[in-house]
């Protein structure tokens, strides 16, 4: 029954693009209608996600759920940049980061079951390639601590820290991603009865990920003016609601993942989802905003570097033995919710 409620809740999408095509209604009817239209594309991507990972293992299956669904992020990033909107593009991003470990992975583990195994290596890489682009956040932020952070003189300084990030990133995933295709090939897995053709699984990502880009697109030119109705910061919406809304893709996946005792697979995709939004989406945006003027930079409030550091650290320490628990994932979230909180009383910059 929840599957055919699922199946049929996908006609959301559509309906939101009609509706904001032909009829036009206000920001807070259209962002509500958008951000629920992205629950079931969150679920269709993290249905997808599993049987392409009957084919691939868990790490690449990982890998292509953070790279389908950290599509949303680009996204949204993207249309704020272009809509003048900087800090709403650095607070999605980092609270992107910060749900995704957190949040993300902490409903993985505590609605998956206890005591299983987990890749210990390869998320500790993970959050090792977070933790090494919050080093380097450091730069541009601490500078625009002090005077106006979207100066020239930052995105400038930003820009060589953006390639170096891509050019990490890169390496380090066609390394890990070698490795876990010569691991699932020794492994001898069979695919289980029912799975679908790994075309068919690619085929409902992409779909899936395309009309989550669209959606996206409609919420944020929405965003200002929900913010204004609802009496809530830009801050606090582009760090929680946006970055939640944005991840709905690993939400999705990885909680329907977990479920079915897959916590390998659903761990991988909540920090490598993490790992990809620090390394790839959010340089990559740095780099695609100097097609606009002014350029972005990377120029991160405290409370955004504090709350990515705080979350990488709690994350290795949960990992390191190798096990996930349900006790800790429940700790995870009651972070994330004292984090939130947090950001609620922050105020805009």
């Amino acid at each position: 029954m929840a599957r055919k409620l699922l199946w049929a809740s996908l006609a959301l999408a559509p309906i939101t693009f009609v509706v904001d095509f032909a009829f036009h209604p206000g920001d807070v009817a259209l962002f509500v209608l958008a951000a629920t239209s992205l629950v079931p594309l969150a679920w269709l991507i993290g249905e997808s996600t599993e049987h392409a990972a009957e084919h691939t293992g868990p790490g690449i299956g990982g890998f292509l759920n953070a790279s389908f669904g950290n599509a949303p992020e680009l996204i949204i990033a993207t249309f704020a940049v272009a809509d003048g909107l900087p800090n709403v593009v650095r607070g999605s991003l980092a609270g992107s980061v910060i749900s995704n470990l957190l949040l993300v992975l902490g409903v993985a583990m505590a609605t998956g079951e206890t005591g299983r195994p987990i890749n210990r290596n390869s998320l500790l890489l993970q959050l090792g390639l977070v933790g090494t682009a919050v080093l380097l956040f450091l730069a541009p932020s601490v500078a625009g601590w002090h005077g106006n952070p979207e100066r020239h003189s930052l995105a400038v300084l930003t820009a060589p820290l953006a390639a170096i990030l891509l050019v990490l990133y890169v390496v380090a995933q066609t390394i890990q991603l070698r490795g876990f295709r010569q691991r699932h090939a020794e492994s001898g897995h069979e695919e289980r009865a029912g799975a679908w053709p790994l075309s068919r699984a690619l085929l409902a990502l992409a779909l899936a990920t395309a009309a989550t880009a669209v959606t996206s697109e409609i919420l944020v030119h929405s965003l200002d003016g929900f913010a204004k109705a609802a009496g809530l910061s830009q801050f606090f919406i582009s760090v929680v609601i946006v970055a939640v809304v944005g991840n709905a893709a690993e939400h999705g996946g990885a909680i329907v993942i977990a479920r079915r005792g897959k916590m390998r697979l659903a761990t991988e995709i909540a920090v490598s989802s993490s790992a990809q939004v620090a390394l790839l989406v959010t340089p990559a945006v740095a780099l695609l905003s100097w097609a606009v003027t002014p350029a972005l930079p990377l120029a991160f409030r405290w409370e955004e570097l504090g709350a990515m550091a705080l979350a990488t650290v709690v994350v290795a320490a949960v990992v390191f033995d190798g096990f996930s628990r349900r006790w800790q994932g429940f700790a995870l979230v009651g972070l994330y919710a004292a984090l939130v909180v947090g950001f609620g009383f922050a105020g805009d910059r």
